[in-house]
């Protein structure tokens, strides 16, 4: 019996480039699509967000004005939207991508209510375009539509396994936290998500559960309840 029965997950962009660092690798979508069909499968609603940082990071190139950067970035998110929707249909699954910038040719406007029916109705969602607006992180969109669609949980899937307390990779005796608060993520400028996602996260209640998306089958162990990664929440 699954443990949370409506879940957003978080993909980063650089998760859907494999090793090849950029771009999309086909062989990655599909491996990570099939283990968010299988979740779907086994009763999950599930809604996705996707970053872009595998095509266009908009804070990090600077040499472009932000706001316009920021768009580029949000279009990036729609060809990782279509691609993951595209590997999903293949296996079968019924999906919708909704955008919340209209491009009303290539994907559905991001409208709340048609959004739960789709769950509703037994469809994966694929948001992309972030929140839509400049300044915002995909982050912060992942914490936004989890609170519109009312998730029991946010999935983080990313190329760690869980949070630190200091940086693994600096320091080896750096130990793993299974669970810790917002205010703690907060307070101590920890790198889980930004302090927007964060602080939003903790105002609505909205646990996040942040774990390593190399074995994609880690999607379908956080849906049941198995202990992995590191569980952020604030009691």
């Amino acid at each position: 019996m699954q443990k949370y029965s409506r879940v957003l997950v978080k993909l980063s962009g650089e998760a859907l480039a494999g090793g090849k660092g950029s771009g999309l690798d086909y062989e990655t979508v599909v491996r990570i699509s099939k283990a968010i069909k299988e979740t779907h499968d086994i009763g999950t609603e599930v809604a996705v967000v996707v970053g872009g940082g595998n095509f266009w990071r908009g804070n990090d190139n600077k040499e472009f004005d932000r706001t316009r950067s920021d768009h580029m970035g949000m279009l990036a998110t729609v060809i990782n939207a279509l691609a993951i929707a595209d590997a999903l249909e293949q296996l079968g699954a019924t999906v919708r991508v909704q955008t919340a910038l209209l491009m009303t040719q290539v994907a559905e406007p991001y409208i709340r209510n048609r959004a739960v029916r789709h769950l509703e109705k037994r469809r994966i969602v694929v948001f992309a375009c972030g929140t839509g607006n400049p300044f915002f992180s995909t982050d912060t969109a992942s914490v936004l539509r989890a609170a519109e669609i009312d998730a029991d949980v946010i999935l983080k899937a990313t190329q760690v396994d869980g949070v630190y307390d200091k940086d693994p990779k600096k320091y080896p005796d750096a130990v793993r936290m299974n669970k810790l608060s917002f205010t703690k993520v907060l307070s101590e400028n920890l790198k889980v998500i930004d302090s927007t996602a964060a602080s939003m996260c903790r105002d609505n209640k909205i646990p996040l559960l942040v774990f390593n998306i190399d074995d994609p089958n880690n999607i379908l162990k956080a849906v049941m309840g198995e202990e992995i990664g590191t569980l952020v929440t604030e009691d």
